[in-house]
Order: C-alpha cells, then sequence, then structure tokens
C-alpha cells in the first residue's frame, strides 16, 4: 500500500493481505469490529481522498455480511467533510440508562430485609 501517495484500493488491500487464509481470517473477525474502529476505517479512507461509493465498494468487498450499511457510510463520510474527525459517539442528552445513588442502594437494601424472596430481574 502507498499511503504516502493518498492511494489505496481494494487490490492493495488484497495484495496486502497476501493469502486467502488471511482473507478468511479477516471475514471471520469482521463481525469483532466494533463501531469505533468501524469509524476508523471510514476515516481512513476518506482521508486518502476516497469517495463514498468507493468506500462503501472497498468495505462491502472486504468485510461482506460484515460491512456497515451505505447509511451509516454515508453519515459518516459527511460528519468527516464539515471537519468532525472524531471516531466517538458524542454523549447525548437526557436521561442516563442506569443511576446509582447511596439513596437507592439503602432503598433497595431495605426491600430486600423485608422480603428476601423479591425478584428483581
Amino acid at each position: 500500500m502507498s499511503l504516502e501517495r493518498g492511494v489505496c484500493s481494494c487490490v492493495e488491500l488484497q495484495v496486502f493481505l497476501v493469502t486467502v487464509a488471511e482473507r478468511k481470517h479477516v471475514r471471520r473477525c469482521a463481525h469483532d469490529f466494533n463501531n469505533i474502529e468501524t469509524r476508523a476505517v471510514i476515516k481512513f479512507f476518506f482521508l486518502q481522498g476516497k469517495v463514498l461509493k468507493e468506500i462503501q465498494a472497498i468495505l462491502t468487498e472486504m468485510l461482506r455480511e460484515h460491512a456497515p450499511s451505505h447509511a451509516t457510510v454515508k453519515n459518516w463520510v459527511a460528519q468527516f467533510k464539515h471537519g468532525d474527525f472524531s471516531t466517538c459517539d458524542a454523549p447525548r442528552p437526557g436521561r442516563p440508562k442506569t443511576v446509582t445513588t447511596p439513596e437507592i442502594i439503602d432503598q433497595i437494601h431495605e426491600l430486600i430485609l423485608e422480603d428476601r424472596w423479591l425478584d428483581f430481574s
């Protein structure tokens, strides 16, 4: 791959992953990609000057059924075009998923002491 020239094609990626076994390993491990890693790959290709269709084609060819959707790639490319190069999710306003406070812990403890057979599931 020629990173200095800013050129990286799907063919070059396949040459980089020399053997068929290595390519299969990438596909097997693709489901383990988390969102941040996927976004980093999209960012990598975007910074190389790839357009949306090229990025989507490369990801689809390499990751097949584990590739992100066209809408996902489109949203991240748009975000990078606007100058936001963060690959992490932004904090969202609203109610937190869980809250642990000493008061809640005390209330739960009292409930358990009253009836130890309570089902909290």
